[in-house]
């Protein structure tokens, strides 16, 4: 599999493009349970099909490329990206996951999306593990879909390039107390811990969707409410978490911050952070993160690399 540096994109797998659908690229039709336990009984589905099962219910939409990291990080081995994509067409034409990519204006998508089906649900089920699932999250739109393949990525980028790693949270929960509304952070967040002290970052990815200047904003209301009545403990964070907005690529963290100004939603608790999906691709995350600073001689605002020692490999 080719490693994260060695990844020539100019622009992000996950960012939103021109007149995008989702396409489906499942299977159609019947298959009953009784062929599924008959396949699990003679071995063509195994400890790794259900590992695969477990990761796709945990993220909820996942790459190939993805799960073959994580599989990898939990200790099993896909052998090949085309042996691990074999076991997933197994579980597609099963009927335990299902499949979509996205066309667009530019043409076809170059990865495949995986998520649960209803087989996989009554599998999962059957061992006692916890499954939220249901039909109608299949058919969440383009750009909910890469704000969760975008933090998808973060999580694992962290996880295996940052040595202060401790654990993750998929979708973590957060409540704005004065609103009255519990919300999720779109991208996840992670615990680094160095020198017995912990820290949590939560991250936002943002995606330009037709509207996404009016739902960066109203999500900014919410992050605003929770760190200016953040009291410790909150929404299970023993310290007061950093937010990093995960924008598609420079330009974009430039128009997310003027809107985050220009609609007066700064939050004076913290100092806001932006990254971007291909700085996650770097081998050391270190100087993965920016802000903008104001200059006092021109008043105008410029932006600054942040280098943090916390996030060294």
């Amino acid at each position: 599999m080719i490693k994260d540096n060695e990844i020539k994109a100019q622009i992000s797998p996950f960012a939103m493009r021109e007149g995008e659908i989702k396409t489906f690229d499942g299977k159609d039709g019947y298959v009953s349970m009784n062929q599924i336990v008959h396949k699990i009984n003679i071995g063509h589905i195994t400890d790794i099909h259900f590992a695969i099962l477990d990761l796709v219910n945990e993220f909820e939409f996942i790459t190939s490329r993805q799960i073959y990291q994580l599989l990898e990080l939990k200790g099993f081995d896909p052998q090949s990206q085309d042996k691990l994509n074999n076991k997933l067409d197994s579980l597609v034409k099963s009927k335990i996951l299902t499949r979509y990519y996205f066309t667009s204006d530019e043409g076809k998508g170059v990865y495949r999306i995986y998520c649960l089906e209803k087989m996989g649900k009554y599998l999962l089920n059957s061992k006692e593990i916890e499954c939220k699932w249901q039909q109608s999250d299949n058919t969440k739109p383009v750009s909910m879909i890469k704000k969760r393949l975008a933090g998808n990525q973060i999580l694992i980028a962290y996880k295996t390039k940052v040595k202060a790693f401790e654990s993750f949270k998929v979708k973590p929960v957060l409540q704005a107390k004065q609103i009255g509304k519990q919300f999720k952070a779109t991208a996840g967040g992670v615990k680094l811990t160095k020198g017995g002290k912990s820290i949590d970052f939560i991250f936002e990815a943002v995606r330009r969707e037709d509207d996404w200047k009016e739902k960066l904003v109203d999500k900014m209301k919410l992050y605003k409410d929770f760190y200016e009545n953040y009291v410790i403990g909150d929404s299970g964070y023993s310290s007061m978490p950093q937010l990093i907005i995960v924008a598609e690529d420079d330009k974009h963290m430039a128009e997310c911050f003027k809107e985050i100004v220009k609609s007066g939603n700064e939050i004076s608790k913290i100092s806001l952070l932006f990254t971007t999906d291909l700085r996650q691709n770097e081998g050391d995350l270190s100087k993965s993160l920016v802000q903008f600073k104001l200059d006092e001689k021109t008043n105008k605002y410029k932006v600054e690399n942040v280098s943090l020692k916390l996030l060294e490999g």
